[in-house]
């Protein structure tokens, strides 16, 4: 057994033995971060110098045809002014095809406007980890001298508060997979603009106006294909016609084009050539293309030429189509290559075929068509699974290898999403899951880590069977990950299957059963089975104060959660002196300022607006808002709850 499988537990409430409470997450999963009071002045007065920004790439090449859709952009994201948009108008969305041209379309924008914004900001926002790690990004350009010694939370968590505390600024969300990711951004960044691109054209309603990104228009097609297949100088009237029909057959889609254009530059294959060895019939895709059947169709031809100059750069491609999209660093590809001349050949190589593009000296970036084309395949997982093996950090080392994980993270979890139609994954990948799945844990996000623990368990389940202990804790935990992301009837099941489990084998008492048989009670808290989470819950607290004490920290936030099941029944009676003890012992043991003590804090304030006793809540509730102020910004979600909290209990009892 991998020692870094030892039983323990996960989840926004998860307690075990030995292990410290976890910092509480609001109902929507966002983080809540203590940012040290240095921290907080250099968000307020660092400014962004002139020209300040990162933008994945270039925009000085090949662009044609979408002049009228950058006007509109511009139009729409200036309409509400620059200092404080707070309309939606202000957000503007491009989905479109795969391949049809979003990021590039918003890359230009973002480069011809460049300066009329105080910074510019690209992100790759598949994923809410992928959008931490940008903002993490922003902190480490403005902020080096606090920013380099820091998590990527605490990074994010600056990002933030500098972007509400100053104006004039574009932040590009690129890939957008589902737009209510954005929510938590667009509700409290409200003085720039924000452009996103997506593939799906729903789900924008609720979150900003969209503008459908189509295909271009044929002469626009021709005119990228020619000048990309014959740099330099203008077509001649046969490789017009001839690219003409090429841009037909290929339905006019931009990256289409733009692999076709590559090809015919690099081999000197002649236009109609290339159009025949396609095999397609012209006038059966003019219309409704689709676009992996041709991109398919190019790449066959492409990928030929690229294995006859290098066979290592097919391999690596393949790999590579079962990460995430936007920044693998170069170093992870290693293991696949003999030496770092190697791989820089064979990186050379698909970049020569516009196969890859590159992001500075360090990071490779896939076409996300060509990763579902290789995909389907069913090339290159194996390698994929080797190389993000040897790229795990070493366990629980999380400040020294902070920034490690936040380039791996994306592509474990790429890989794991891309790989769950394959089956339960080796036991070396399960053991790679789980590193992922517990360092995201530790830092608050167990909600994104479903994925991953599904994939341990089913690992679990083959290898060791289903009543083993390390399947019973990883089915704990993969329990806890289902009900912070909202699944709590599949967190019931699994809880109450390993309960049954832990009471049979382990016994009442033992910790990992106390572990289960709280998680269980929290859960019944959080779907409405109030009865019968409180009945569990006094079990549970009595027999956790015998076996680790009054203040263990299972024991605090056992008792937490039984006050806030005597709040939800109306046993306002009971659940005051377990508050204020509570508190008590927070502060002893946790200090003043972190943050479950000011979450108890918050919760005991509210039961004395309860039982109207307002005198002793308002000053709590001070309390609480200073700390917030501090720790969080003036406009963070939590502070502004907290700040109408306060004037709400002010007004109801006319104290101030």
């Amino acid at each position: 057994m991998n020692a870094e499988h030892a039983p323990g537990a996960s989840g926004e409430r998860a307690i075990a033995a030995g292990e410290s409470i976890g910092v509480a997450v609001s109902g929507d999963n966002a983080r809540v971060v203590v940012l040290p009071a240095a921290a907080v002045h250099w968000a307020r007065t660092v400014e962004a110098p002139a020209g300040a920004g990162f933008l994945p790439g270039s925009a000085s090449g090949v662009f044609v045809g979408r002049e009228d859709e950058l006007a509109d952009l511009r139009a729409m994201l200036t309409a509400g002014g620059t200092a404080a948009v707070t309309q939606p108008s202000a957000v503007r969305a491009i989905h479109g095809l795969g391949g049809v041209g979003k990021s590039t379309l918003a890359l230009q924008y973002a480069a011809r406007y460049r300066d009329a914004y105080t910074l510019v900001w690209w992100i790759t926002a598949e994923t809410a980890e992928s959008i931490v790690t940008g903002l993490g990004g922003l902190a480490m350009a403005l902020c080096p001298q606090w920013a380099g010694a820091a998590g990527p939370d605490e990074r994010a968590a600056w990002a933030l508060l500098w972007l509400q505390e100053h104006a004039g600024w574009l932040l590009v969300f690129d890939n957008v997979e589902d737009p209510g990711v954005l929510r938590p951004y667009l509700g409290t960044l409200h003085r720039g603009h924000h452009l996103a691109t997506s593939r799906k054209a729903t789900g924008w309603h609720a979150v900003a106006p969209s503008m459908a990104l189509g295909l271009l228009p044929l002469p626009e097609a021709v005119d990228l294909l020619t000048r990309l297949a014959f740099p330099g100088r203008a077509p001649t009237r046969e490789e017009w016609a001839a690219a003409t029909e090429l841009a037909r057959v290929l339905g006019c889609l931009p990256l289409a084009l733009e692999q076709a254009g590559a090809y015919v530059y690099e081999t000197g294959t002649g236009l109609d050539d290339y159009r025949r060895s396609l095999g397609l019939v012209l006038d059966e895709v003019s219309e409704g293309i689709e676009p992996e059947r041709t991109i398919a169709r190019i790449w066959d031809q492409t990928l030929g030429a690229i294995s006859a100059r290098d066979p290592l750069a097919v391999r690596l491609l393949e790999a590579m189509a079962w990460m995430a999209p936007d920044d693998i660093p170069r170093g992870l590809l290693e293991p696949l290559a003999p030496d770092a001349m190697a791989l820089n050949r064979a990186l050379g190589v698909l970049h020569s075929y516009n196969m890859v593009g590159f992001s500075g000296p360090s990071f490779v970036g896939v076409h996300r068509l060509v990763q579902a084309v290789l995909r389907g395949r069913s090339v290159g997982r194996l390698d994929a699974e080797l190389v993000l093996q040897q790229g795990v950090p070493p366990a629980e080392e999380d400040d020294v290898y902070a920034d490690q994980w936040g380039l791996i993270l994306p592509h474990i979890e790429a890989l794991a999403e891309n790989a769950q139609a394959h089956g339960a994954p080796s036991e070396q990948m399960a053991n790679a899951y789980y590193a992922a799945a517990q360092y995201l844990f530790r830092h608050q996000r167990d909600a994104q880590t479903v994925t991953l623990r599904r994939l341990v368990l089913a690992q679990n389940e083959r290898d060791y069977g289903d009543a083993d202990l390390i399947t019973r804790v990883n089915r704990n935990n993969l329990a806890n990950a289902c009900a912070d992301s909202g699944d709590t009837e599949q967190a019931v099941r699994l809880l109450e299957v390993t309960l049954a489990q832990m009471e049979e084998e382990l016994g009442d008492s033992h910790p990992n059963t106390l572990t289960v048989r709280y998680n269980l009670a929290a859960t019944y808290l959080d779907v409405g089975n109030l009865e019968q989470a409180v009945s569990v819950l006094e079990a549970t607290l009595a027999q956790y104060v015998q076996a680790f004490g009054d203040t263990h920290p299972g024991t605090l936030v056992c008792r937490q959660s039984l006050a806030e099941g005597y709040v939800k029944t109306g046993d306002l009676e009971r659940a005051m002196p377990l508050l204020e003890t509570t508190l008590a012992q927070c502060e002893q043991t946790l200090g003043s300022a972190h943050f479950s003590t000011i979450v108890s804090r918050n919760d005991l304030a509210l039961a004395y607006v309860e039982v109207g006793d307002l005198e002793r809540a308002v000053p709590l509730l001070e309390a609480v808002l200073t700390q917030c102020e501090q720790s969080l910004g003036d406009t963070h979600p939590k502070t502004q709850a907290a700040r109408s909290n306060l004037v709400w209990v002010r007004q109801a009892g006319q104290l101030g």
